[in-house]
């Protein structure tokens, strides 16, 4: 099999090749190759070639694209082995729809899916969940908002209602990559 640009390849395809790092800790990896994608880019880039996937605090792993459609993933060495990539068996109503959404986020990089399971699941199950449950709901529903360029205020202006203990602010910030999207609406 033949790779690389003028071979027929398509970069676009992004089937060129991958590559599995396993690393001690994947927060410093995705540090530094966030800042000198920022340094060289102007911004953190999460679509197009090249591009890198949101980090969340805790995630044990997380995908670089280069330009030529390689994927390289770094994932921690001590991920734990049973992975329940098919989410929780053990949770159900919003708690299962906001595990289902990670799942789909963080290891099927697949943020439209996420966001329409998110969107029908907080409908269905929002009003018998906890205030921080929908507060984490409405989190990941305005970062993928903005990572799909889908208007955001529908949630946040939910989210601004919401009466939240220090503690359970913390957790809704937690659960994102970029906390300072949450500012406007998460009430102090």
């Amino acid at each position: 099999m033949r790779s690389g640009r003028g071979s027929g390849v398509d970069p676009a395809e992004e089937t060129t090749g991958g590559c599995l790092v396993m690393v001690d800790q994947v927060a410093p990896y995705h540090a530094a190759f966030t800042a000198a994608m920022r340094q060289a880019h102007g911004k953190v880039l999460s679509k197009g070639l090249p591009r890198i996937t949101r980090y969340r605090a805790g995630a044990s792993r997380f995908t670089v694209m280069d330009p030529s459609g390689n994927s390289i993933v770094f994932i921690q060495r001590d991920e734990p082995a049973e992975l329940e990539y098919g989410g929780s068996k053990e949770l159900s109503g919003l708690a299962k729809v906001l595990d289902n959404a990670r799942i789909l986020r963080e290891f099927k990089e697949d943020d439209r899916a996420a966001y329409r399971s998110l969107n029908s699941g907080l409908r269905r199950h929002g009003a018998g969940a906890t205030a921080v449950e929908q507060a984490v709901a409405l989190a990941v529903l305005i970062e993928l908002s903005t990572a799909l360029d889908e208007p955001v205020p529908v949630w946040g202006d939910r989210l601004r209602q919401l009466t939240l203990t220090a503690e359970e602010r913390r957790q809704v910030d937690a659960a994102v990559a970029d906390p300072a999207l949450l500012k406007p609406w998460l009430r102090a």
